[in-house]
């Protein structure tokens, strides 16, 4: 049995160190370290588990751990003891991102080792398939004998000898598959399907997808999945080009609609579309619930890009709030999980009220969501100001004419700047935004989750205000309602 006591003891006698000014109030963090992509995110006796990328020691990446934290609705998490650490000749150099399926009642975990070569540590690298299970209820791991039980000696001709990683585990007419990130060496990323009996033995069952040109040259972290009638693969590419006001991260996440066949090994789709619209999102994994739900959390965070907490705070990372998929008119759909509203308190409400240039909405707050529908008249743009101080503030503004709403955060405090763009329609005249804003973070759900934008941000400790804004004419809020979220 695998107990990691030397990481689990250092991060206990080290958290009282974490700075907290931007530790989240109600989204899931590592508990001391680095955090990245959720991984074996399942519901498994009684609970919500969702294991992540985890460098105990330092808020940087290093040898990958899992971390596990647990939770009955979602959003109160309980940090379990580490699951799996790099002890074996293979995972000695990482256990990277993998996922958890419930067999006979034991939680299995099948994740990459990564071993890395003695002298190129930058390019002489393999990774290969593992397995560990849990015989009491989830809290420790046994590493299986039969590890690697998907080898390089299986990797298809055609396919990266050295990215060959993070195994989505589902099961379908009473077999296992697996999808796993790889790409052709050449350029593209790809996606390879394994089938098994047992989850040891493994057998190569098709190449399912590959990158046209357009969609980046490594592919990580699928998911495949049921969605109603349809199939779904949501996968992150590498290094993706932008396209339009789309895809302008250096690394992004996408979706496709379609079938999948397990007899030819092959998934079919007509287009694919940006699961987050805005600055960190990456590496989602979805598990289905107790209430038939498809759940999403990503994390809340973007590779190699400058993360503020590691200088001097103790940690770095975060995951997304949990979200509902929904399949509408051949598209995604996200919504904030239900059970967020169980946190909500000190409502306050404006109804009907006409807009022309800037207002203090006389609330404040750095963990709270808001819920604004805006109705369209004259105004060339109007939106909200957040987190606002006199030189800080973070901008979610629309303008009617363009079709357009962009989400700035050029004065956010002392993180990165930018903006990210993107169109979406109005209802009727009506825009409809829900916010939700925790310390250092914001994710706006547009028009009932047709789409959504997240962001990191770091501001100053007093920038606390909300404010509206109408330019150049009038708008009008048909209703502004916030909560405090304790």
């Amino acid at each position: 049995m695998y107990t990691n006591t030397l990481a689990d003891g250092f991060i206990a006698e080290n958290k009282h160190l974490l700075k907290q000014q931007y530790r989240l109030t109600y989204h899931l963090m590592g508990e001391f370290g680095w955090m990245n992509d959720p991984n074996g995110f399942i519901y498994y006796a009684g609970h919500y588990h969702m294991f992540y990328q985890h460098h105990p020691y330092k808020p940087f990446w290093g040898p990958m751990h899992w971390g596990h934290a647990v939770s009955s609705d979602l959003v109160k998490w309980e940090y379990w003891p580490i699951a799996i650490a790099p002890d074996q000749p293979y995972d000695k150099d990482g256990c990277f991102s993998g996922s958890a399926v419930e067999r006979d009642g034991k939680l299995f975990l099948m994740y990459t080792g990564h071993i890395v070569g003695d002298t190129d540590t930058t390019n002489d690298y393999y990774q290969v398939q593992n397995l560990a299970v849990s015989n009491d209820g989830g809290v420790s791991f046994t590493k299986s004998d039969s590890n690697p039980v998907i080898d390089r000696t299986q990797i298809p001709p055609g396919a990266s000898r050295n990215d060959f990683r993070d195994p989505k585990v589902f099961e379908r007419d009473g077999r296992y598959y697996v999808v796993l990130g790889s790409n052709d060496g050449q350029g593209s990323g790809l996606i390879l399907l394994y089938s098994s009996d047992d989850l040891e033995s493994w057998t190569f069952a098709g190449e399912i997808a590959r990158s046209d040109g357009t969609l980046g040259d490594n592919w990580e972290c699928p998911d495949l999945f049921r969605l109603g009638d349809r199939d779904v693969l949501i996968m992150s590419p590498q290094r993706m080009p932008a396209q339009g006001d789309d895809y302008r991260n250096l690394h992004s996440t996408t979706y496709m609609v379609g079938s999948l066949d397990t007899v030819n090994g092959k998934f079919t789709y007509d287009g694919y579309e940006p699961v987050d619209y805005g600055f960190d999102f990456y590496a989602p994994q979805t598990c289905v619930d107790p209430h038939g739900r498809r759940i999403v959390i990503g994390w809340m965070e973007t590779w190699e890009t400058e993360i503020p907490t590691q200088k001097e705070h103790g940690w770095a990372g975060a995951m997304t709030l949990p979200r509902e998929a929904l399949l509408v008119g051949g598209k995604l759909r996200f919504r904030p999980v239900a059970e967020i509203a169980n946190y909500r308190c000190n409502l306050f409400e404006v109804r009907d009220m006409q807009l022309e240039g800037e207002l203090d909405m006389k609330v404040s707050g750095d963990s709270y969501e808001l819920h604004v529908v805006f109705q369209t008249e004259s105004a060339t743009e109007f939106g909200l100001k957040l987190r606002v101080n006199e030189e800080e503030e973070t901008v979610l503004a629309y303008r009617p004419d363009e079709q357009l709403f962009r989400f700035n955060r050029d004065r956010s405090g002392i993180g990165l700047g930018g903006e990210r763009r993107t169109s979406i329609e109005l209802e009727e005249g009506r825009l409809e935004l829900r916010v939700f804003v925790d310390k250092s973070s914001v994710e706006v759900f547009l028009q009932d989750g047709r789409k959504v934008m997240t962001g990191r941000i770091y501001p100053g400790q007093e920038s606390l205000g909300i404010r509206a804004f109408s330019l150049d004419g009038t708008c009008r809020i048909e209703s502004f309602r916030k909560w405090d979220i304790r």
